[in-house]
């Protein structure tokens, strides 16, 4: 079947190779042994025959079937089922997607919807790189939780340099509607990983807590890593968005302190205007000497006045920073 990405059976620590389906309840009887299966958005035939197999609660096959679950983890007679939200890189883009994980003490079984890394090369490292997958599914649970919290790190360290990129164009005295729309992006992107990331902590601190028949008390310091790794992520997306916040409120601000100033430029310069106003709505527009009528140094007199008048007013103004 295409949707069986593998299905390996460990026995000591030690690989067994592949099994059938056929096999697996075969297999888990016997004593230090547990099953590895990795799934990768299986039909509901197939998931039917997991459920057999492994004697699945059917509510958690039916979570499993249909994907778009909340991140959580739920405890059934002979297992637990955990619902994770993945993200990676994809063309530059962020994209999301699922893992459920059911884990009993001698099987794991993975499913993954969507936009998710394959947990092959998990699976490959697991089995070249440590010696305590006699230690069970339990281990095998771990370096899952922990590829999937490795995945956030780029994520966040891709939204600093989006951040950095446009910190430059938030300091503009003008108003850019691009600069806040990409902004306004970024947090949602920031939000979005943050939902996806702080349930893992939570998830990891509930295994640490409960469940000993799956984890036992070596395997706790690996899970209370993973709480770390997350709960300090978590932490830099927080002040990450804060710092959003901020710049976004510093650019409005800038942008009223901007239009402040070209309102005080206007007001200097009606100010200046309204000397002129006053005088030749005064005397109209027909002049013969004026003023007081029949002046013949009436017009030139009004001209200097006038001038002088408007110099004056314009100075103050320069002086007073409004020009």
């Amino acid at each position: 079947m295409t949707s069986i990405v593998n299905s390996m059976a460990y026995r000591n620590g030690q690989s067994l190779g592949e099994i059938s389906l056929d096999e697996i309840s075969e297999v888990i009887k016997q004593p230090d042994t547990f099953v590895w299966l990795g799934l990768h958005e299986p039909d509901d035939a197939l998931l039917q025959k997991i459920q057999g197999e492994f004697g699945l609660h059917e509510l958690a096959i039916e979570d499993a079937h249909h994907a778009h679950q909340r991140p959580k983890i739920e405890a059934y007679s002979n297992s637990l089922f955990i619902v994770l939200k993945t993200a990676q890189l994809e063309s530059d883009q962020v994209v999301y997607g699922e893992t459920h994980l059911f884990v009993g003490s001698n099987f794991l079984v993975s499913v993954r919807h969507g936009a998710s890394s394959s947990y092959a090369q998990v699976l490959q490292r697991c089995e070249v790189g440590t010696k305590d997958l006699h230690k069970g599914p339990g281990l095998a649970l771990y370096a899952v939780l922990d590829f999937v919290a490795d995945n956030y790190q780029p994520i966040v360290a891709k939204c600093e340099q989006d951040f950095e990129a446009i910190e430059t164009d938030i300091f503009k005295d003008r108003f850019d509607g691009l600069v806040i729309e990409r902004l306004y992006a970024l947090k949602r992107h920031l939000l979005e990983l943050r939902n996806a990331a702080l349930p893992l902590a939570e998830i990891s601190a509930e295994l640490m807590r409960l469940h000993e028949d799956l984890i036992p008390k070596e395997l706790r310091p690996y899970f209370r890593d993973i709480q770390d790794h997350v709960s300090r992520l978590v932490v830099l997306i927080d002040g990450m968005r804060d710092m959003l916040t901020t710049a976004m409120q510093v650019n409005l601000a800038l942008v009223a302190n901007n239009q402040n100033e070209v309102v005080k430029r206007l007001a200097g310069w009606g100010a200046i205007l309204a000397i002129p106003t006053v005088i030749f709505s005064q005397y109209g527009m027909n002049f013969e000497w004026m003023p007081e009528l029949k002046w013949r140094a009436g017009y030139p007199v009004a001209v200097v006045v006038t001038l002088l008048g408007c110099v004056f007013v314009y100075r103050r103004l320069r002086r007073a920073g409004w020009l």
